[in-house]
């Protein structure tokens, strides 16, 4: 993979003639077909519709977490479908964040440790330190030592954000961000988002029913029977 070159790429994302299928006993189920989108690096873009509509699946797409039933998806420059999976797991871990609706929390780890350990994979100087820090602007600074089990929903949704923030990547994807959080914490997470964008020229593509957080990206799109609208604010 050649790196050098990925970052020189103007588009964070390109997805062309994507479409996703499922076969089932009833027969195909066609969730979306022949979508193209192109994502520049550094920009922020929202993602609504329906429940059901297939944003998450989307998403997945996106993120090379998913294989689409046609199409390709470029990363930073990387055409996903060539990749084996050391180099989609080493794109994942150098340049991508999640912030999933179910958390994705190792069980068996701390707060903390949930936090440090995809620093400690990008090799950050001090990851407890930065783990710890987070923590802290997510609320959650006497809650390190705690087990996902031990924590609320929302508290468990928390951990998982500062995980993402910790590694300050260059692409964050977020499924209802703020779904499970009380109105100020949610706030001040919806900031850190932002503040990841424009500061640090992180890519935002994110999900969601809030209407004002959509209002706040720089695209708002609409998946609508398997077809992208383009919102205008």
């Amino acid at each position: 993979m050649d790196m050098e070159q990925s970052t020189r790429h103007p588009l964070m994302i390109e997805a062309r003639d994507i479409s996703k299928h499922f076969d089932t006993e009833a027969g195909r189920v066609e969730l979306f077909s022949r979508l193209n989108l192109e994502v520049a690096r550094g920009e922020s873009l929202a993602i609504v519709g329906r429940s059901g509509a297939g944003k998450s699946t989307l998403l997945s797409l996106l993120a090379g977490l998913d294989t689409p039933s046609d199409g390709s998806v470029r990363i930073d420059g990387q055409l996903i479908e060539t990749l084996d999976d050391r180099q989609r797991a080493q794109l994942r871990a150098s340049t991508i964040s999640f912030i999933f609706q179910s958390f994705h929390l190792l069980p068996e780890l701390t707060a903390l440790d949930n936090v440090r350990l995809p620093l400690e994979i990008r090799g950050a100087a001090d990851p407890a330190h930065d783990a710890r820090h987070w923590l802290r602007e997510v609320g959650l600074g006497e809650r390190t030592d705690h087990y996902p089990a031990q924590l609320s929903g929302g508290e468990q949704q928390r951990v998982a954000i500062a995980r993402a923030f910790a590694t300050r990547p260059s692409l964050l994807f977020a499924d209802e961000p703020t779904g499970n959080l009380d109105e100020d914490t949610g706030a001040k997470i919806i900031e850190h988002l932002f503040r990841l964008n424009e500061q640090q020229g992180t890519t935002l593509i994110l999900i969601t029913h809030d209407a004002e957080l959509a209002a706040r990206c720089q695209r708002r799109l609409r998946l609508h029977n398997g077809a992208l609208e383009e919102l205008v604010t």
